[in-house]
């Protein structure tokens, strides 16, 4: 009997343990999902729990959190947590979430789990997000038909100010993995984010009419960018990351539809890219007719282990075999200037290891290539550079293989 109670003594204090860990760092009011019906078996559907819970928190001022404890796997159909809210809104998930199969629990969603017009968002607690991909990614049409019905992205960050992503894991979008969209001042950090190499469309962290933004010390593997930066983006930095597999780390695509705005002032730096079919790429669709600019650019100290085309410009950007309408046999209209590629360095998967294919009717400006060393997998072959369409730039250092232009 004493043999019992001390077991079950032992078992209490290492739930208590458990649930303390799940609410360190949560400095207000803690708001735990069980509490508001969260069943965590992974098969009944605690979405409704999960909005009861964020809707107490966010009418509560201070810093709130709320808490999902680990152990659990929480099956959640689309949500949207919306603020404005009256305090600092921390979102604790030391569980799995789980989304679900296929998307018939999605009908015109384009999302899984949006936050949407906060104001101070703190998103981590070493959980995964589990957005169950492969039950989805056949019915995937993007990579074949251009006028596709998008599948939702796993996270967005919606119109949120002041919002931080940390030590989390997303696992297995449907789509991108995370989208920042017509937001200020965010910060992913130390965010672990994997699908299979041959997964569609599954970008690691999509950026776009945003600014202000810091990707940081994570890991993503993926079938798509692992970076991509969209239209209307600024002062973004890229630092820290590791990337492979996946499609590397891009600028793009821009200039497929009309009206899309500027790139500006972005850094990508101390990042490692592996195995994957680009390195760091700027890619542009043909055609178009107002001129987007893309400049500001810094690309430095990047490691490359057996890349694909470590470095890229591509203005002639078309994924689909049915590329031949009139719009796209004219030039790129995005105009790029000011572009630094600085001590990049490793090996090339492909003997042209630097490609700079501009636009004919805007040529590439202020390029910098400096401290360029890329070497070709195969041992005694050299690497090439190719260039088209650049006016001009500024070379220095190491160049191996010798600059273009």
């Amino acid at each position: 009997m004493a043999s019992r109670l001390g077991a079950l003594l032992l078992l209490l204090a290492m739930a208590a343990a458990w649930l303390a860990a799940d609410v360190a760092g949560a400095v207000g009011p803690v708001f735990n999902v069980t509490d508001f019906g969260a069943v965590a078996d992974g098969k009944a559907d605690d979405s409704r729990a999960f909005l009861r819970a964020w809707m107490k928190a966010c009418a509560t001022p201070g810093r709130p959190a709320v808490v999902v404890p680990r152990g659990g796997s929480y099956l959640l159909h689309p949500l949207v947590f919306r603020g404005p809210c009256r305090g600092y809104m921390e979102v604790r998930v030391a569980g799995v979430l789980r989304a679900p199969a296929g998307l018939g629990a999605f009908r015109d969603c384009r999302e899984w789990v949006h936050f949407s017009n906060v104001d101070g968002l703190l998103v981590t607690g070493g959980g995964t997000f589990d957005g169950r991909g492969a039950t989805a990614w056949a019915l995937n049409e993007c990579p074949r038909k251009r006028d596709c019905k998008l599948l939702p992205t796993s996270i967005k960050l919606g119109r949120v100010r002041n919002a931080t992503i940390t030590d989390v894991t997303s696992l297995d979008s449907k789509f991108f993995h995370v989208t920042v969209a017509g937001s200020h001042g965010v910060r992913i950090h130390r965010v672990s984010i994997r699908a299979p190499r041959d997964s569609p469309n599954t970008d690691g962290v999509h950026i776009q009419g945003s600014s202000d933004v810091r990707v940081t010390d994570s890991a993503v593997a993926t079938g798509d960018d692992c970076v991509s930066v969209g239209p209307g983006t600024s002062d973004v930095l890229v630092s820290g990351v590791t990337c492979g597999p996946g499609h590397g780390i891009s600028v793009g695509s821009l200039g497929r539809y009309p009206g899309e705005e500027d790139v500006r002032r972005l850094r990508v730096a101390n990042c490692t890219i592996a195995g994957t079919s680009n390195g760091v790429r700027i890619k542009t669709w043909r055609g178009g007719s107002r001129p987007t600019a893309v400049s500001g650019l810094v690309f430095e100290d990047i490691v490359m282990r057996k890349v694909r085309n470590p470095i890229i410009i591509d203005q002639e950007y078309c994924p689909y075999a049915s590329c031949r309408r009139e719009s796209e046999q004219r030039p790129s209209a995005v105009r790029i200037s000011d572009v630094k590629f600085r001590n990049i360095r490793g090996v090339s998967a492909t003997q042209v290891a630097v490609k700079l294919s501009c636009s004919e009717a805007s040529p590439c400006r202020g390029l910098e290539l400096r401290d360029i060393d890329l070497r070709y997998v195969r041992r005694g072959v050299a690497t090439q550079s190719q260039c088209a369409h650049v006016a001009g730039g500024v070379v220095g250092g190491t160049l191996v293989p010798p600059s273009c232009i």
